[in-house]
């Protein structure tokens, strides 16, 4: 057994305000999400401004935390929002959803797509690759609380974490997925991304890849108390949620390589957008 890192979750303290390392952990993925983007926008041949980047990462911020608490109210404590609805707005008390966050982000970007006179898979093909370093900077930050912790187990890597009533030796699940959902899935995207690719390809292999992860983690991840396991004893409410976006994963690369097909190495669709903005 490993001794788990006993780290303060409160990185500032200043009086009565009291800034937490989760917190930190979300500025430091949204801050790299606008350093990468802004150097993929100077790589794409004028399809993107580096300004534009500023404005994807405040509604990508926005989606994040109003679906996330929606999400985690909505698919991990519906029961408890019916009978205290103004829970959802206890931001303070934590609870977050990473299913819920996307979706909020996909909702920004369908609404931002309209403002940029893009498409919306021109949209996410674009941050795609910028989103795993956010996921895996919010698991340090969940390891760092001593939350979300793994089952029990006797690998030689396991650790008792001190929030834990149980006190029993378990997965550091959180790192396990800091290295598929953060460091793995970003190598995948940027390697992928880093050529001309079908419409709907990167945001597909995102889908893919991620259900994928957070499928495997769940075998090993404790599920949460107030749901337990959704059936078999094994099935938790993370794979339900993650099986739709592999199917979707699949679907959307088969489609792109299918009827997206590049032109002269470039997507149809920019090279329309470049077309009609030629002049501005």
């Amino acid at each position: 057994m490993i001794a788990y890192p006993d780290i303060d979750p409160v990185a500032i303290s200043l009086g009565p305000l009291k800034v937490h390392w989760y917190g930190l952990m979300y500025l430091v993925g949204f801050a790299c999400a606008w350093w990468l983007g802004t150097l993929r926008a100077k790589n794409s041949a004028r399809l993107w401004k580096p300004e534009q980047v500023s404005d994807i990462v405040f509604y990508g911020a926005m989606g994040v935390v109003i679906g996330g608490r929606f999400g985690y109210v909505l698919f991990y404590n519906f029961d408890y929002f019916l009978q205290n609805p103004l829970w959802l707005f206890h931001i303070w008390e934590g609870g977050m959803s990473f299913h819920g966050g996307l979706l909020g982000v996909l909702l920004a970007m369908c609404l931002y797509a309209r403002k940029l006179d893009k498409s919306f898979f021109q949209i996410t093909d674009f941050i795609a690759p910028l989103v795993p370093i956010g996921l895996g900077t919010g698991r340090l930050g969940n390891f760092i609380g001593g939350e979300l912790w793994g089952r029990v187990t006797d690998v030689p890597w396991a650790m008792v974490f001190p929030r834990d009533p149980s006190q029993l030796p378990r997965h550091p699940s959180q790192l396990y997925q800091f290295a598929l959902e953060g460091v793995t899935l970003f190598a995948i995207l940027w390697w992928f991304s880093s050529k001309p690719r079908p419409r709907m390809a990167v945001s597909g292999v995102f889908l893919l890849v991620y259900g994928l992860a957070r499928i495997l983690v769940e075998f090993v991840r404790q599920p949460d108390a107030q749901l337990g396991f959704i059936a078999f004893d094994w099935l938790t409410m993370g794979q339900i949620l993650s099986l739709p976006m592999v199917l979707l994963g699949i679907g959307f690369i088969m489609y792109a390589y299918k009827n997206n097909p590049l032109h002269n190495g470039i997507n149809i669709d920019d090279a329309a957008w470049l077309k009609r903005h030629k002049n501005k």
